[in-house]
């Protein structure tokens, strides 16, 4: 929009200079041979008067028709639910198809999470979003028209959704007022966090017209089918005697649930209720924008430096895919906390790019990171750490990684990482391991939660220890358990036995005294034979060792192929 206006400005700039009432001279020969000037003003050019207040309705009449089209599907049904009131005002009073798309292209360069990119994330999963309401939420009308299709579009799916397709028997939570009827269909759509929202965000859509077009509502008693009953579905104070059910209709607040063990936190949430709704019909903010002036230049940082560790693993998936963990840590004394009702909360915005040598753009992620504890116990909770993991699958390669967080409530509170890493290569003729992470808990994850979310490597669900600054041991308290996990890749197969022979090493050794604690191995023919790639997982108990500086080596001689490997990390017992 920008763009366009200056253009227009500069036109105008431009003409006026040239017809704007400039005198030129033009010469005439008097009889005596003299030749004479006189000013000639110039006639104004018509087509660059001023127009009339008809002529200029005439015009924004004309524009109006004009959009149409492809501009006309984009506005109306593009970008229906993210464009802002701003910029759709903005782009309905453009005057040409060219200013048009430059707008569009702009839209889309200010939400994209790599500018420098010519591939659109945001752009790519929006249609997607689109493609998908459509096949999932059509009831007579496109789906993107849809509540349930317009909030999907928006935020995206939520994280879980209570759902009654059917309706029927209810037992309503004492929030609802207790008691049980029957109801509509319907659907409760949970988000943990909405960016600008809040969180933990309930949106409940009901069916009323059992034709399948769920409708958001604010009135959790719309879907009460028994609603209009009388002396049907009755609430747990109704069926004592202590409420009658037609007051339900006489209150004038924004729900009818009737009264209840609860009904006077709902009557004082009402507000809370109406301003989160309000919040979801708004275009969704543009996330962490702020945060890119800090990554793509050398911007100088005004406030005290937000300190934070990084982490970075190796994990083989294909030949050509590595897996590369991420993974950040924050000091509870680095965040700034607000209290709150007897909870103080910090908030913690992240930003991460993952670059290639010649400076484009290969991966990024965001994300929010919420720590809360009790105000009385937030002094003694000054050392504690928070962890936040992000799992980026590269190309084996050079890149830069750049990360930068903010601490919300301390807007000043700028922290930046910047570092180059060496995604390694796995070839199959090469005895070789993923990274040796020690964690502080590691356990099996469910089989539908195999290779997804937060820590979960394959069907292990581990969380890393970060050192502090980066270049000390991770530290474990003694009356912790050490965990540690690696993966062992390309075992020579024996073409006989189709079986490997290869023996892990285990070994703790005392940093101070190179004294060896502990020494013992395992046969992979014993333990996973046919295999030319196992997981090591190990836990060991802390109690038994002195405070101190120890190393863990896991050594492998695979028997075929005759290559040996060993992998080591250095920790701490305090």
């Amino acid at each position: 929009m920008t763009t366009a206006r200056y253009l227009v400005l500069g036109t105008a700039f431009l003409s006026l200079a040239i017809y704007g009432g400039r005198t030129i001279q033009a010469q005439s020969s008097a009889p005596d041979g003299v030749t004479q000037t006189k000013p000639v003003e110039e006639k104004p050019d018509p087509l660059k008067r001023q127009p009339s207040d008809k002529e200029k309705l005439a015009q924004q009449k004309a524009l109006r028709q004009e959009l149409k089209g492809v501009y006309k599907k984009w506005l109306d049904e593009d970008v229906r639910w993210i464009i802002t009131d701003q910029e759709m005002q903005a782009f309905k009073h453009l005057a040409n198809d060219e200013e048009r798309d430059t707008f569009i292209e702009n839209f889309w360069l200010r939400r994209n999470p790599n500018p420098d990119s010519p591939d659109n994330e945001f752009r790519d999963e929006h249609y997607r979003r689109i493609a998908y309401a459509n096949e999932h939420f059509a009831a007579g009308k496109p789906g993107w028209k849809t509540d349930r299709g317009h909030i999907y579009i928006a935020y995206g799916k939520p994280d879980s959704i209570e759902s009654h397709p059917s309706g029927g028997n209810y037992e309503r939570p004492m929030e609802e007022g207790g008691g049980n009827t029957s109801t509509y269909p319907f659907e409760t759509w949970h988000y943990r966090y909405l960016q600008g929202i809040g969180d933990n965000i309930d949106i409940e859509f009901v069916d009323t017209c059992m034709c399948g077009d769920y409708h958001m509502t604010i009135d959790r008693s719309e879907k009460d089918a028994l609603k209009y009953v009388p002396g049907a579905g009755a609430t747990m104070y109704e069926q004592m005697g202590q409420a009658d059910k037609k007051d339900r209709f006489t209150g004038g607040g924004l729900e009818q649930l009737g009264t209840g063990p609860m009904s006077t936190m709902n009557q004082s949430k009402q507000f809370d209720r109406l301003n989160t709704y309000a919040k979801l019909m708004a275009a969704p903010e543009i996330k962490f924008k702020d945060l890119e002036s800090y990554m793509v230049s050398s911007k100088i940082l005004s406030g005290p430096p937000f300190l934070f560790d990084v982490r970075t693993d190796y994990v083989k998936v294909t030949n050509d895919t590595v897996l590369v963990p991420v993974t950040l840590q924050i000091r509870n004394k680095d965040i700034t906390f607000q209290n709150k009702d007897g909870v103080a909360t910090g908030t913690v915005n992240i930003l991460g790019r993952v670059s290639n040598l010649s400076h484009r753009p290969i991966q990024t992620f965001e994300d929010t990171v919420k720590v809360e504890v009790p105000s009385d116990l937030l002094a003694r909770t000054q050392n504690n750490a928070s962890v936040y993991w992000k799992s980026i699958p590269l190309r084996p390669g050079l890149y830069k990684v750049d990360i930068v967080i903010k601490d919300v409530n301390n807007p000043d509170h700028i922290g930046r990482w910047q570092r180059s890493v060496n995604v390694p290569k796995y070839d199959d003729d090469r005895l070789a391991a993923s990274s040796l992470i020690l964690a502080d808990q590691m356990e099996r994850v469910p089989s539908k939660d195999i290779g997804a979310g937060n820590f979960v490597i394959g069907n292990t669900r581990i969380r890393p220890r970060v050192s502090s600054g980066g270049s000390q041991p991770v530290t474990f308290h003694r009356n912790q358990m050490l965990n540690f996990w690696m993966q062992v890749y390309n075992l020579g197969i024996d073409e006989k036995s189709k079986k490997n022979d290869a023996t892990i090493e285990y070994q703790v050794t005392n940093l101070a005294n190179n004294q060896t604690l502990l020494q013992t191995q395992e046969l992979t023919s014993k333990t996973n034979p046919n295999a030319d790639q196992v997981t090591l997982e190990r836990s060991m108990p802390l109690s038994s060792l002195e405070p101190g500086k120890y190393q863990i080596t896991i050594k492998v001689d695979d028997g075929i192929t005759k290559q040996q490997i060993a992998e080591s990390a250095p920790f701490v017992v305090d």
